[in-house]
Formats: structure tokens, sequence, C-alpha cells
């Protein structure tokens, strides 16, 4: 797995600027080498606010919308169309704006689906999915992602991952319901740490004062089972996009540059 890397911007808004920005020209650039991509999206006032600024950038007619697969990395486990459900806000933020092709929206099953309330088949569902879409190149039950965006918790948790709970200890499946999770609602679907492993790339998003000490932590050494965010890493880059009032914890030592 990669070493992480940060780049700390000025304050949230520039940091969603700058991230979308970053996320078209990998798009384009695995649009160009292979033909398609495919990318993990993250909800969260981090994730939706990339979305939105993605949304507002003039560059975002780069992408041949009609080749890129979305992801998701977790979701609330609440009726189709709720307003809490990460697909609902990514549809408001960019994707109600964009021409996507809709087969290639893989949004994670809701509660009012074929599967009832039943969240561990709902999650064995969408594993399946991503079994159906991975080729003999990804050399597992996931596609390779391009890249896979995840925000960061307070109490670093990363998707659907909690500290301590079931799911961050789970090293076969590569999607699992959760129940009881810390914050409401209390049952999730969610990637597990195998899937996420399988991107080529994993941004973490961090915003606000609130995500100062998660950060300090999961960049410190921590344990997964103890920080999730920790034992979040991509095949060929791990990248943690701060604001400077989240990475205000992390002693400067920390911030090595970003390849670019």
């Amino acid at each position: 797995m990669s070493t992480p890397q940060l780049v700390v911007h000025r304050d949230k808004e520039l940091m969603a600027q700058a991230a979308a920005a970053r996320l078209i020209t990998k798009i384009v650039d695995a649009q160009a080498s292979r033909g398609e991509a495919s990318v993990v999206l993250t909800g969260g006032r981090n994730g939706n606010g990339l979305l939105a600024a993605l949304a507002a950038a003039p560059a975002r007619d780069a992408i041949d919308w009609g080749r890129l697969d979305l992801w998701w990395g977790d979701e609330r486990f609440l009726p189709e169309g709720d307003p809490e459900r990460n697909v609902t806000q990514a549809r408001d933020a960019l994707l109600d704006q964009v021409p996507v092709d809709p087969k290639r929206v893989h949004a994670m099953p809701a509660s009012d689906g074929p599967w009832g309330t039943d969240v561990d088949a709902a999650a064995e569902s969408y594993a399946a999915e991503l079994a159906r879409a991975a080729g003999p190149e990804n050399h597992g039950s996931v596609p390779t992602f391009d890249v896979l965006m995840l925000g960061v918790g307070p109490d670093t948790h990363v998707a659907s991952l909690f500290p301590e709970l079931p799911a961050v200890r789970e090293t076969e499946r590569t999607v699992v319901g959760v129940h009881g999770a810390p914050k409401p609602p209390p049952t999730r679907v969610s990637l597990t740490l195998p899937a996420i492993r399988s991107a080529r790339e994993v941004w973490l998003l961090a915003a606000g004062e609130d995500k100062a000490e998660a950060v300090v932590i999961a960049l410190s050494g921590a344990g997964e089972i103890q920080a999730p965010a920790a034992g979040a890493r991509g095949r060929q880059r791990t990248l943690w996009l701060l604001d400077s009032t989240a990475a205000s914890q992390l002693p400067r030592s920390l911030y090595p540059p970003a390849s670019p």
C-alpha cells in the first residue's frame, strides 16, 4: 500500500475547488488511456462540497460522462429518495446536472428496495454487483477504481467503518451491512477496508476544526481498528486533502510534498 501524502489548502472552499480540478484531470486521463474511468464517491459535507465544486467547474465538460462508472463507499440504509441518502445528495449536487449513463451509476440499495429491510442481503447484492464489474485484470472481486474518495469523521471513521465495530475488522467480504452505527442512522451499507484498498488512488477529505484531532490520530501511527482512516490506503497513492483548520494539529514534519 502507498504512503500517505498531504495537501493542505487555505480553506474548505479552496480545498473543494482544487479537489474537483484534480478529479477532473484523473478521470480524463483514465478515459484517455483505457476508454473509461471508475470513481467511488463519498457523502458528507466535504464530499458534497467537492461535487458542488465539480458541478460549477467549466472543465467538467472535459469528462465523457457516459464512460464513467460511479460507485459509493457507503450509504445510509434509508428509503429511495430520502434526503439523507448519499446518492440523493450527489444527484442534487452534481449528477442531475451532467449526462451520466444511468446504468453506470451504481447506487447502494435502499431500505425499500428488493431486499427490504435486510441490510445484510442488500450488502451482499452490492458485493455481487462489484464482482460482476471486476475484470480479470482486477485480480479480485471489485473493480480497480481509479479514485476512491472518503470523508474522515471526527472519530476517524471512513465510509461507515467506525472504530472498534465489526465492519472495520472485516478481512474477507467487500461490502457489509452495518448495525448499531454510533451516528444516525444506525443501519448502513459500507465497503470494507479490503475493497477500499483495491483502488489505485484513495483520497481522504477533511475540513474544519472538528476534524483536526482525527487527522492527527490517523496520521500518527494509530491502528486501523482504533482509527479506520489509518487503514484507508490506495495501491498507488494515498492522498489526504485538508484545509488549514483540519491540519492545525499536525506537526510540520508530517507535511511531505505531494507528488504531481
